[in-house]
């Protein structure tokens, strides 16, 4: 996708081309600005935190009430990108589930995640149920959940399908005149008033700069890296070995469940590659760090699947079989508070920083990229960043 001849002079520079680079480099295209986009894999691709099939998207958000307008307007933009380019299933409306009890002491993203959903939901008028422990396993029988448990079920929401996101953003990126450099790798990066982005084949100059290189943000900006925690995940595919019906998307929501009785909550999607793809299921593990990404250990062993199986899966699950078909494995990278980070870099007026995401944003990385596009042209945007600045920690 390398559409243009090379030259080194830009308006802005972005790099990193996951979630929120790619959507970033679409939108300034689309404002007709001299573009470069650099990525040192090809996107999309398996490498980093935008991969595995599917990526929940939800109105409400346990994270912060603040998120739900990039939630939205993210949503618009795919349903825009579907008709622009004839494209489908960007975006799949399932509904979603999340489901805790009292006794819970899983955690997801944040403490108090289901009250917080759920309050969220009241503030925006997101259209939605509370649903006792009755309601619950009457509705949902392929679930073992129990009589402390409750639910809330969002109908506006659903799943996408992050490598064809990506994809389109930068299809888009392309045919607006962006400049797109695959598997190119920066190398270092020169501060001024012309920032120098020096990679393995070439020097580029421009005045702005925007770093979205999720878990290499560490590399790209080693002056933050104390800040930011990169964590392994691993997903995982069982097989469904009975009521297959009840785990088609028109009966079975993408899911957020806080578990009693294990430390770390657990998500997943319905059967939506038929009877022999089985379910996806995901526990957010949060206490295995990795200094960098070249570490990462990207083979799942048997002892994993097993293990999942055993505590996250057969004790919640009706139907679903101990044979996992598939596994990947990605990065969460984390911030303090496991929130956003969309900032001018400390001490930089024209360089940005647009990572870490903490596992939660690629449902809202399509309003980050044209928010953080506006606000590098024009120094504001129609959804506000504010919630994202890095004054929010103590970087000392």
């Amino acid at each position: 996708m390398n559409n243009k001849p090379r030259k080194g002079n830009f308006d802005v520079i972005v790099v990193g081309l996951g979630a929120v680079g790619s959507a970033t480099v679409n939108h300034l295209a689309e404002l007709g600005v001299e573009t470069l986009g650099i990525d040192q894999f090809t996107p999309p691709h398996n490498k980093g935190s935008s991969h595995g099939e599917t990526r929940i998207t939800r109105q409400a958000s346990g994270e912060g009430s603040h998120l739900t307008s990039l939630a939205l307007r993210s949503i618009a933009i795919w349903q825009e990108l579907e008709e622009r380019f004839s494209m489908s299933g960007l975006f799949t409306r399932t509904g979603l589930l999340a489901i805790s009890s009292p006794l819970s002491k899983a955690r997801v993203h944040v403490d108090k995640f289901f009250d917080s959903t759920v309050a969220a939901a009241r503030e925006n008028g997101i259209e939605h149920e509370v649903l006792d422990g009755s309601l619950l396993r009457d509705r949902f029988k392929q679930l073992k959940t129990t009589t402390d448990e409750v639910g809330y079920y969002e109908p506006g929401a659903g799943f996408l399908r992050p490598e064809s996101c990506i994809e389109a953003n930068l299809k888009a990126a392309a045919s607006n005149g962006a400049q797109l450099n695959f598997d190119e790798r920066v190398q270092s990066i020169k501060y001024g008033r012309i920032i120098e982005v020096q990679t393995d084949r070439d020097l580029y100059k421009t005045e702005k700069l925007i770093i979205s290189g999720g878990a290499w943000v560490n590399e790209l900006v080693p002056q933050l890296s104390k800040h930011f925690k990169i964590y392994r995940q691993v997903l995982y595919w069982f097989d469904i070995q009975k009521h297959y019906d009840r785990f088609k998307p028109d009966c079975f929501p993408v899911f957020i469940w806080e578990p009693t009785g294990v430390p770390w909550g657990i998500y997943g999607f319905p059967a939506i590659d038929g009877t022999g793809g089985g379910i996806k299921i995901a526990a957010e593990y949060l206490d295995n760090t990795i200094d960098s990404p070249e570490q990462l250990d990207r083979e799942v062993q048997a002892e994993e699947e097993t293990h999942m199986y055993e505590n996250y899966v057969a004790p919640f699950f009706d139907g679903v079989g101990r044979k996992c078909l598939k596994s990947s494995v990605c990065m969460y990278t984390v911030s303090p508070d496991s929130g956003f980070v969309v900032d001018r870099l400390p001490g930089e007026d024209n360089i940005w920083i647009a990572s870490a995401c903490s596992g939660h944003g690629f449902k809202h990385s399509a309003a980050l990229g044209e928010a953080l596009a506006d606000v590098v042209l024009s120094g504001r945007s129609a959804i506000s960043l504010e919630h994202f600045m890095l004054s929010r920690f103590n970087l000392k």
